[in-house]
Order: structure tokens, then C-alpha cells, then sequence
């Protein structure tokens, strides 16, 4: 694309991909068609996703789905409170010869063909393992055994269960602050869906749910170059980058705009706004909701469709504000958007 809106012959094909990536995952999930497109967004905008909801609601079946289509290697691991970030590097047993062995863990045994790596249940395991991942997310390398792994493909996915709250830590703001959405997957509304999962055996079976999905629609090995692509093509008008600053602010000092919500003191709501970096990954993925939408420039709505998942995790509210997150968050976003005039 460009400023004349001619659209460049790879972007075309690579958008028709990611629509026939999107249906190939519908056939294993269904009622999660925004989750699946913010999902697609992450993937364009080369950012981690955090997937947020209750049991048993998808979450995993919905990153299986995704990992399909990407092809590459996937990871899996799941948090645990005895969980050490070693065990992310290297594992250690004793062979059938009696000899002690060192084999590489999940991060490392696939090197470069690591395009998915999934870490469920993440608030269960510990800082110094979330400091770990901290690395891989933000330089998609690590170091072990006296040299650096580059992961240059890595898509990092993670989960975190809302309802139990015993032998969990909260993640640390800086590894939030990496994910570019945090995403809340719900179970469907529509009465039909609900049956449907209750009583048809075709979604009892996750692994051949699985399989249905076709595999490396988006070969991952591609998503870097056409993701620059992307963002060198879509543009920002200097009224879209007044605005997005303005909205970036709003999150710092809403009273200031206007911003106000029933029963709460809006000067002691906030204690910390969006960073630099989230303002950076709202504006990367709005370029690939305009890229989706076969356009060249920035709209208003491009920021409105991401503007919860990629800002509401990346503002701290004061203690008193921060138990009721879940509701306050989605309010705050939405007043702000309300509030702040769009050009």
C-alpha cells in the first residue's frame, strides 16, 4: 500500500491468508471470532498475547488452533509454583547407562524453528521464571551454557486461570507490560453455541478438533518481513498522531480530559498511565486493523478496535482502585475514547 491506496501485491496475498487462517480456526473454535481476530493482529504486529477467562473456556484449544497455522515448533509449559527458569533452559535425568544427562529444555531444543511457545497458567509460576520469559518476550533470545539463543520467529502466548487465586503471583508490571494485549476469552453467549459445546461429541475431542485446522496457512518463518512491510506502508496523518497522543495522555491524568466514572475519585484512580512502549504496540497493531481493512492510512477506529487490549493492562490504579481492575479498566478505556474528541 501506499499513499495513493495501490496495494502492494504481497500485502494482498498476505491478507487473503490471514481471512483463510481465521476460518481455518473457526473450524475448532467457535464464539471467539474478536479474540481470534485480535489474535491475528498480534501475529502481524510480531506482539505476545495474554489470554485472561475462567476454566475451561478454550483458552488452549483456541492457541492450538493458532500454532497450527503458523507451523514451526511449538512449546508448551505449564506454570507451576516449583517451576525454576532452568527448566525453561535445560532438563536433567539419569540415562539408561546410569549417567547423568543435560538436555535442552523447551526454549532450546528447537533454536531457530521455535515459532509458538505457550505458557499456560503463568500466574502460577515464579518471579524469577517470569523475569526469564521477560527476556525471551522483549529480545527473543536467552542465555545458557556460555552462548546466546536467538528466537527470531517467537510468538509468545500466554493464559492465566481469574477464578483461583491460592499458590499464584501477580505478574510483574514490566512483564505485562510486554504483552501487547491482554485478552479476556469468554465463554459464547449465543444459546445455540453453548449447546452445541455441551452435547455435540465433534467438540469433545480436542485433537481432532485440532485437525481439522489447516497446517502452516501462515508459514511463520514470513511474519517479520511482512510485518515491517506493514508498518512501513500504512501512514499516520498528523491529526491521527495528535489524537493517539491525546488518548496516550488520558490514561495518565483522566480528570484532566473530562474523563469521569460513577463513584470514583478520579484524581486518586491512577497511579501510573499506559508507557511509551504501550503507545508504540496501540499504533502497531491499528496499522495492521487498517492493513485488514485494505487500507493505506490511519482512522480513528483502527485505534478504538485495539484500544482496550493493548492500553488497559498497562494502567495501575492506586490500591484502593485496583481490586475492582476487571470492571474499572473497561470503564476507563471506554470513557476515555467517549471523552477524547476524535478527528
Amino acid at each position: 500500500m501506499n499513499d495513493a491506496g495501490t496495494v502492494h501485491p504481497l500485502l494482498n496475498e498476505w491478507r487473503e491468508r490471514a481471512l483463510q487462517a481465521e476460518t481455518e480456526v473457526r473450524k475448532a473454535v467457535v464464539g471467539q471470532d474478536r479474540a481470534i481476530r485480535l489474535i491475528t493482529i498480534a501475529l502481524f504486529a510480531r506482539g505476545h498475547a495474554l489470554l485472561e477467562g475462567d476454566v475451561g473456556v478454550g483458552k488452549t484449544t483456541l492457541l492450538r488452533a493458532i500454532t497450527r497455522t503458523l507451523g514451526g515448533s511449538y512449546e508448551r509449559v505449564e506454570g507451576t509454583v516449583d517451576l525454576m527458569p532452568n527448566d525453561l533452559l535445560y532438563y536433567t535425568y539419569v540415562d539408561e547407562n546410569g549417567k547423568p544427562r543435560v538436555d535442552p529444555g523447551p526454549l532450546l531444543r528447537h533454536g531457530e524453528g521455535l515459532s509458538t511457545f505457550f505458557f499456560n497458567e503463568i500466574n502460577r509460576a515464579r518471579p524469577q521464571v517470569h523475569a526469564l520469559l521477560l527476556r525471551a518476550m522483549a529480545e527473543r533470545s536467552v542465555s545458557a551454557f556460555n552462548r546466546e539463543y536467538r528466537f527470531p520467529h517467537l510468538q509468545v502466548f500466554a493464559d492465566r486461570n481469574r477464578v483461583e487465586r491460592e499458590e499464584t503471583f501477580e505478574i510483574p508490571s514490566a512483564a505485562r507490560d510486554r504483552f501487547m494485549f491482554e485478552l479476556a476469552i469468554e465463554a459464547p453467549k449465543d444459546r445455540d453455541l453453548r449447546q452445541a459445546l455441551a452435547f455435540d461429541p465433534m467438540f469433545h475431542d480436542t485433537d481432532a478438533l485440532i485437525e481439522r485446522v489447516a497446517l502452516g496457512v501462515l508459514p511463520y518463518e514470513n511474519l517479520n518481513e511482512v510485518g515491517r512491510l506493514i508498518q512501513d506502508s500504512v501512514v499516520a496523518s498528523t491529526a491521527i498522531r495528535d489524537y493517539a497522543m491525546t488518548v496516550w495522555e488520558a490514561t495518565h491524568r483522566p480528570a484532566d480530559f473530562g474523563v469521569a466514572l460513577p463513584g470514583v475519585d478520579m484524581q486518586a484512580l491512577v497511579l501510573a498511565g499506559a508507557s511509551p512502549r504501550g503507545i508504540a504496540m496501540l499504533l502497531k497493531a491499528a496499522r495492521v486493523v487498517a492493513w485488514l481493512d485494505q487500507r493505506s492510512y490511519l482512522v480513528p477506529e483502527d485505534l478504538h478496535a485495539v484500544f482496550h487490549e493493548a492500553m488497559a493492562h498497562r494502567i495501575f490504579f492506586t490500591p484502593v482502585y485496583e481490586m475492582r481492575r476487571a470492571s474499572l479498566a473497561r470503564d476507563l478505556t471506554r470513557a476515555i475514547l467517549d471523552r477524547v474528541a476524535a478527528p
